[in-house]
């Protein structure tokens, strides 16, 4: 317990999935929590059971594209808990799938703003705030961007879903150069999850998305099943404690890495 006691966090996407895992973990290590999403009734519910545990949270609704509502948060994250020291990154979207030569442009900028532009916005805004609480010697600050395998590997009729996670992927990595160069005491990584059993993931089960095949839900869950050599989905509270570590001091000597969590999807 008290992994990160006394820092300030803000987790986006916490109304569910990976989101809501992660805010629950952090703040049961110590960390008081800022909850963003759009879904006002997911995320409050979230905020209300960290508080319920003894934690201390609160939500905001969050469009993660406009950058007017990235400076709210910021701000209130400041004028709530005192400060800024973790930004989790998590927010995305699943796209529907489809060859490169029938994608609309529409459906393509979709994905890319909402999967990687609002990434670099939580860069950004996050950096501004997190380094008045971290380059003075204060604690130490860690932004955390959520990627993909697929932002490792390709995969067929995911092309905008590969750019934007490979984006966000080296996105990290420039980030995480710039604040180690200027002092700020800021590292920035990315996790790399394989398919987690969560709502967006049956989402795009359901709609048949995944692997570019044209099979039924329960087919394509075995299918993602024997593509992950442990023999399983993973669960979200899993990539949780994989945020968390980067999270803690745990991982100091860790700036611009990648951690993967995908049952050995990758090792193929």
């Amino acid at each position: 317990m008290g992994r990160v006691q006394g820092k300030v966090a803000i987790v986006t996407g916490a109304a569910k999935g990976i989101g809501a895992a992660t805010a629950a973990v952090l703040a049961r290590e110590g960390a008081k929590i800022v909850c963003t999403d759009l879904d006002e009734q997911g995320g409050q519910a979230v905020a209300d059971e960290i508080a319920n545990a003894g934690g201390e949270a609160i939500f905001k609704r969050h469009d993660v594209v406009d950058e007017s509502q990235w400076e709210a948060a910021v701000v209130l994250a400041e004028e709530r808990f005192g400060g800024l020291h973790i930004l989790v990154n998590n927010a995305g979207i699943a796209p529907e799938g489809g060859p490169i030569e029938e994608k609309t442009l529409a459906s393509w900028r979709r994905t890319i703003e909402i999967d990687l532009d609002s990434v670099f916005l939580g860069c950004k805004h996050g950096i501004r705030t997190i380094k008045k609480h971290t380059s003075k010697g204060g604690a130490g600050g860690s932004i955390i961007n959520i990627s993909s395998i697929l932002g490792l590997v390709g995969q067929p009729n995911a092309s905008d879903y590969n750019a934007a996670k490979g984006g966000v992927r080296l996105l990290t990595k420039s980030a995480a150069l710039e604040c180690a160069e200027a002092g700020y005491n800021i590292r920035v990584n990315s996790v790399h999850p394989g398919y987690i059993d969560t709502p967006l993931v049956r989402d795009a089960l359901n709609r048949g998305v995944v692997q570019g095949q044209a099979v039924g839900p329960n087919e394509m869950r075995e299918l993602l099943i024997m593509l992950h050599p442990v023999g399983r989905l993973g669960i979200a509270e899993e990539i949780a404690n994989a945020v968390l570590f980067l999270s803690s001091e745990e991982s100091s000597f860790m700036t611009g890495s990648e951690l993967v969590a995908d049952g050995g999807y990758t090792s193929r």
